[in-house]
């Protein structure tokens, strides 16, 4: 008996010591594929079972996972040489996109290369908590006052450029993940006082010369969806409808109305956990909620147990940024928080949407691994 148990124990000792020589988190890599497998029956339905968009749905989540993979081999000191570069190039498109960029839906968001179309806000979901991470961890923590006005301007400047497309949910997203960087660095309390402040002076300059008319809508219909039932109100109202009607069990794989009849808008992309929810009910839910679960609890343990600083604030920042995202949409879906596009993480239809996220992980897998090997030169930390 006792060496059956030596034997198993030195089987899983041996498989957790080739995953971490190949760079890999078991745990965190394992959940990200079971999301990704669940991802892909909710899409069949959603999608109306379209095997084109499943097809491709399958080509994104393969381009993830090597993705993933492919970034967790390299060593964290090459991130933090190639943060000033990505960011310089990200303001660069962010400025050819506003000059040059393609017009679609009211919107000048994406930049035709001729070879392919790309939409360089996505590029600062990753970049924005990468640079604002590098810069601070290069001085000792917490940050002083000067560096903190520097690590705000950092974060403003693409902000303001994505604002300009104009894209709020983005640039929502691109400035919370840069602010939790911060935060997580040292962010003084007297700071995070007087941003409340100005913020909501800002309100008002915001809502009449910031805002779109289309901006205001959703703020509106958020408070009161009934007041416009077949327009601005129509997609929460449907969303709200099958949320509701699924109850504990769910009406069944493929038996929303909502989806299946096309009352729902969207509902592969940003209104997929609606899909999700209307066929599988509370236990669906539950489900998903469970592996989004998985996925945060060991992000929050590798970074807990992060050596430097630049690991620390980097993977920190990455953890909760996608903790944000969740909430975002869900939030959105449920009609507690306003429509702002943004889509369910790894579940939603979007490659360029799972390309970004994957790289995140990717380098967070990185620092986990590598975290015995010197970031800096000289001991800054």
């Amino acid at each position: 008996m006792d060496q059956s148990l030596d034997r198993l124990n030195h089987t899983q000792a041996d498989r957790r010591s080739f995953f971490y020589r190949c760079h890999i988190d078991a745990p965190l890599l394992c959940g990200l594929i079971a999301l990704m497998l669940l991802s892909l029956f909710v899409l069949w339905s959603a999608s109306g079972q379209d095997p084109d968009m499943l097809m491709r749905k399958c080509l994104h989540t393969a381009a993830a996972v090597v993705t993933m993979i492919t970034i967790a081999q390299i060593p964290p000191k090459y991130f933090i040489k190639v943060s000033v570069y990505a960011y310089v190039i990200g303001i660069v498109l962010l400025v050819m996109v506003e000059l040059f960029g393609d017009i679609s839906k009211g919107a000048q968001r994406w930049l035709n290369l001729g070879f392919i179309r790309v939409q360089p806000s996505e590029i600062f979901k990753v970049v924005m908590p990468l640079t604002v991470a590098a810069f601070l961890s290069r001085a000792p923590l917490p940050p002083r006052t000067l560096n903190t006005i520097l690590a705000f301007a950092i974060l403003g400047a693409p902000t303001a450029l994505i604002l300009m497309q104009p894209d709020l949910g983005t640039a929502g997203l691109v400035a919370v993940s840069g602010f939790i960087a911060i935060f997580i660095a040292g962010l003084s309390w007297w700071w995070i006082i007087l941003g409340m402040i100005l913020a909501a002076a800002a309100l008002p300059v915001m809502w009449n010369f910031v805002l779109h008319d289309y901006q205001k809508q959703r703020v509106l219909t958020l408070l009161d969806p009934s007041s416009d039932p077949l327009g601005a109100g129509y997609h929460i109202i449907q969303s709200k409808i099958a949320i509701g009607s699924g109850g504990i069990y769910g009406k069944g794989f493929l038996q929303g109305s909502q989806s299946q009849l096309d009352f729902l808008p969207e509902p592969h992309t940003d209104f997929i956990f609606a899909v999700l929810s209307e066929e599988t009910g509370l236990i669906g839910f539950t489900l998903l909620m469970g592996l989004y679960a998985v996925i945060l609890w060991r992000c929050i343990v590798i970074t807990l147990h992060s050596g430097e600083n630049f690991n620390r604030i980097l993977t920190g920042a990455f953890t909760f940024t996608f903790m944000f995202y969740i909430f975002v949409n869900i939030g959105m879906v449920s009609g507690i928080l306003p429509v702002v596009g943004v889509p369910l993480p790894f579940v939603s239809y979007g490659g360029t949407a799972m390309i970004t996220l994957s790289i995140s992980f990717g380098i967070i897998m990185s620092l986990h691994t590598h975290k015995k090997v010197k970031i800096f030169d000289d001991k800054r930390n």
